[in-house]
């Protein structure tokens, strides 16, 4: 039940807020709190999972559409853990956060945040593949409403490319979960949705045509995840979402629900089509190089900040991909680890320049400049988080990236001598722009501070946003170690086992004991040690 109550409970906590007065402050006061206290419950995970067994654990299973073999199937293992633990951390803190971003319609904001974590988490734990195109598809819905009505002046442009952009892709990837459901009923005897009897199917591979089954849904699924990412050059939606969704919006956007692409190629693609990973793994490669590329060599040109971190943010995520694709230990481990550093860096990115944007109401880095002299604390926030952008030693950022180079050096060394350019291009960019923001001559803005005699540093309140956000930062760049270890032994799993991936249920999960019997249609696959 707990990974179901986690997943659930913000919507009730949506309920209760939706019933609740019309007092902003304290409806705010109410969701932070509840929030909190999802990520309290969270935090449980720590204690009933055990890191060192890469079998599927805490497994709820009940069957909810038996004539299609479509059951709501949750459980976690390594590669999920950490995402379910990155969606609780954040969403308390991008609301704590965005206090004063949201002046209007606060209660429907609220609600949309909570039903948009639910949606996350869902994705993150769902074992059935209707039940993860349901929470995949589902995330959408909060999104679109946070953009489009909290957002900026071109905010309807923004929804409708961002919603067309994901349904198109998702289309192919239902058509495909469709198609391996009709495939097991030919092969094992029965209609399922589950991934634990997808990994069993025998899918026919011919390398030397495109037409061959596992190819074409290896792309169908790729195409959806590649949009999520989003990969190059399907990443034109992403600026726009970004510049013009609501500070909150960003974060979570970039923090969490682009995870939900990368993690789609871990636990769908990469297991379920191995020989086709393995063909035509050079596709994301490249596609990851140039993505990484260009998404610097465009933020380099940038004059709007969050403009500049919203491409900073294709790089980064380019980064992801390319150690997804090394398809070895280390570049997957460093994928995952990057899919963490991703979500607090850039979250934290976004977070400060919406914090500087509520004073100033500009993000043109040409109205900055001299802003070091007069928001000291921000400065050094900002110059903090900057130095784990771009990789610095001692901040998480670093750890990531040097497993994911050291990883592809070991698989493609041809890929990484055109991935390392991204390292030093993102140096380039993000301190061109601390550069212009915070030193040299003073700029229009910080002047017209200064005469009004008005501070332009953070708060106590802000503050205690980032505070958590800077002590992951260099815990996370220290001590790796206490971070990997919770998905070591799923990765090793994976990758021991790619040609041939079987997931099975922990022995101790209350699906082994209770749930179904040995003749259950749903055909789960205990494991005894």
């Amino acid at each position: 039940m707990l990974l179901s109550l986690i997943t659930f409970l913000p919507v009730v906590f949506a309920l209760m807020i939706w019933f609740s007065g019309s007092n902003e402050k304290a409806l705010k006061q109410m969701a932070i709190a509840f929030t909190l206290i999802e990520f309290a419950l969270s935090l449980l995970l720590f204690r009933y999972y055990d890191p060192s067994v890469a079998t599927l654990q805490l497994v709820e299973q009940h069957t909810w559409v038996s004539q299609m073999g479509v059951s709501y199937f949750m459980g976690l293992d390594g590669i999920s853990f950490w995402l379910v633990i990155l969606t609780t951390f954040l969403t308390p803190i991008t609301l704590l956060g965005s206090w004063t971003a949201v002046k209007s319609k606060t209660k429907g904001f609220l609600v949309c945040m909570l039903l948009l974590e639910t949606s996350m988490i869902g994705t993150f734990l769902a074992m059935d593949a209707i039940l993860f195109y349901v929470f995949f598809e589902v995330s959408l819905i909060p999104m679109y409403f946070l953009v489009g009505i909290w957002g900026g002046a071109n905010r309807l442009y923004a929804t409708m490319k961002f919603f067309i952009y994901t349904m198109f892709g998702s289309v192919f990837m239902l058509l495909a979960i469709i198609f391996m459901m009709f495939m097991a009923q030919s092969q094992l005897g029965f209609m399922s949705a589950s991934l634990l009897d997808f990994y069993k199917l025998e899918i026919p591979f011919v390398a030397e045509t495109f037409f061959s089954t596992q190819t074409l849904l290896f792309f169908a699924f790729s195409l959806a995840f590649a949009i999520k990412v989003p990969t190059f050059p399907f990443h034109t939606w992403l600026p726009d979402a970004h510049v013009q969704a609501p500070t909150p919006g960003s974060v979570i956007l970039a923090g969490v629900m682009l995870k939900m692409g990368t993690y789609g190629f871990l636990r769908f693609v990469i297991p379920m089509f191995p020989q086709a990973t393995e063909h035509w793994a050079w596709v994301l490669l490249a596609l990851a190089v140039v993505g990484i590329i260009y998404g610097a060599l465009v933020a380099m040109v940038q004059t709007d900040m969050k403009k500049l971190v919203a491409y900073s943010s294709v790089s980064h995520m380019g980064y992801v991909l390319l150690g997804l694709f090394a398809l070895n230990t280390l570049g997957i481990t460093g994928a995952i680890y990057q899919m963490l550093n991703h979500g607090i860096s850039t979250g934290a990115l976004f977070l400060l320049v919406g914090m500087v944007y509520e004073r100033t109401h500009t993000r043109e880095i040409s109205n900055y400049g001299g802003l070091a002299g007069y928001a000291p604390i921000f400065s050094i926030l900002f110059v903090i988080v900057t130095m784990s952008s771009i990789a610095v030693p001692m901040t998480n950022g670093f750890i990531g990236e040097f497993l994911i180079l050291q990883g592809t050096f070991l698989a493609k060394k041809e890929f990484v001598f055109f991935a390392v350019t991204g390292v030093v291009l993102a140096a380039a960019y993000m301190l061109w722009m601390v550069k212009r923001v915070f030193f040299g001559k003073m700029g229009k803005v910080v002047q017209e501070f200064k005469d009004k005699n008005e501070s332009l540093d953070i708060n106590a309140r802000e503050f205690a946003v980032m505070l958590p956000l800077i002590i992951m930062i260099f815990w996370m760049g220290l001590f790796p170690g206490t971070i990997l270890k919770w998905s070591d032994t799923s990765v090793k799993h994976l990758v021991n086992n790619i040609s041939k991936y079987e997931l099975v249920i922990h022995k101790n999960s209350e699906a082994n004991k209770s749930l179904y019997s040995k003749n259950d249609k749903l055909n789960i696959k205990e494991k005894i040690n």
